[in-house]
């Protein structure tokens, strides 16, 4: 049975009532409430889930804020995580809101949706507050399931995401890839040339081909180190990433036009790059190319969902691509193929 009794402060000031449950096999709960009727139907509610077995402790929710989950998982969950720097940038966002000064117990998905107003009025976009929810979706997952409080509710899954807009379709049309590589036949740009052809044949990101760091406050962070010779087997034709942006290693089968680019490309003892240039080097470098050859609209990037849409075009099945990718769902994977309907036709004659 639950007793009841009068709460006072320090100067005898009556402040409201305090609930002690003390039953067998069960943890004791106290709580303090404002009105003695809100203390009695605490008390009812959860003496009626003791007695019928579903029962959780919220005293670990309801005593701690949102704010403290986040201290606790920069600490323990993101030095884990392949993404962490990207994902720090989050967590710190939401510290500063309003929502991490509640307790975990008393946020609902009415509260995510306030803050999903907020992040659109800042000017983020669909998928850059998606990514924000997904940080705040697995903080309530992991708190749920390993820091005792397990009577979460997950408020992250009650709101209605931001609906992505549609996706790039950008392919290269006519004969601009000729063209593209023809602005790049200068010196200067010969990387480039390299780097384009490469991307084409294996579908490869940016981040996996090519060195690329990061720059904030002034300090430089190196973010992937690129493809590495020791990873390459001409013999088999195959170049194996050991780390990849969804986390897990694949080999990736080279084309003959790819072996051939690899063995164009200089081979310096001191330089374990097979790409002697950065990310950044390449994409200002990209950028002067498109627009000396007069191409509109495309991106480095492009040249990944050009690459998968042509092994779809020679007749490759979606798990096979998926693997040459790294795509872990073919939803994704769609995303990506832009088949054109000329291409389509001929197979039907």
């Amino acid at each position: 049975m639950a007793s009841i009794t009068p709460s006072y402060d320090r100067e005898g000031e009556h402040i409201g009532w305090q609930v002690a449950i003390r039953k067998k096999g069960f943890p004791a709960q106290y709580k303090t409430f404002r009105t003695r009727k809100e203390a009695e139907s605490w008390a009812t509610v959860t003496e009626s889930e003791m007695l019928r077995g579903i029962w959780r402790d919220r005293s670990a929710s309801e005593g701690t804020t949102l704010k403290e989950c986040l201290d606790r998982y920069a600490q323990e969950i993101i030095p884990t995580k392949k993404s962490g720097d990207r994902e720090m940038g989050y967590l710190q966002q939401w510290q500063k809101r309003p929502i991490a000064k509640r307790f975990m117990a008393s946020i609902e998905g009415q509260d995510v949706a306030v803050s999903i107003k907020e992040m659109e009025s800042e000017g983020k976009g669909p998928n850059t507050i998606r990514l924000h929810l997904a940080l705040l979706s697995h903080l309530f997952e992991v708190a749920r399931k390993e820091w005792r409080m397990s009577s979460l509710v997950n408020p992250v899954e009650t709101v209605r995401k931001p609906k992505l807009p549609q996706g790039r379709d950008r392919r290269l049309f006519g004969d601009e890839e000729a063209r593209l590589l023809a602005a790049c036949d200068k010196r200067q740009m010969v990387w480039l040339h390299h780097v384009i052809i490469f991307a084409i044949e294996t579908g490869m990101r940016s981040g996996e081909m090519l060195e690329t760091w990061r720059y904030s406050n002034k300090e430089q962070t190196k973010v992937s180190i690129g493809l590495q010779w020791t990873d390459v087997d001409l013999n088999k034709r195959t170049a194996h990433l050991p780390k990849t942006k969804n986390g897990e290693a694949r080999t990736v089968p080279l084309s003959s036009r790819a072996v051939q680019v690899l063995q164009d490309l200089p081979h310096h003892p001191n330089d374990p790059r097979v790409f002697g240039t950065t990310y950044e080097g390449i994409h200002q470098a990209f950028v002067r190319a498109c627009k000396r050859a007069g191409i509109e609209d495309l991106r480095f990037h492009d040249l990944r969902h050009e690459a998968a849409s042509r092994f779809f075009e020679k007749g490759l099945r979606e798990m096979q691509v998926a693997a040459i990718t790294g795509h872990k769902t073919l939803q994704m994977l769609k995303r990506y193929t832009h088949l054109r309907a000329e291409d389509l036709a001929k197979l039907l004659d």
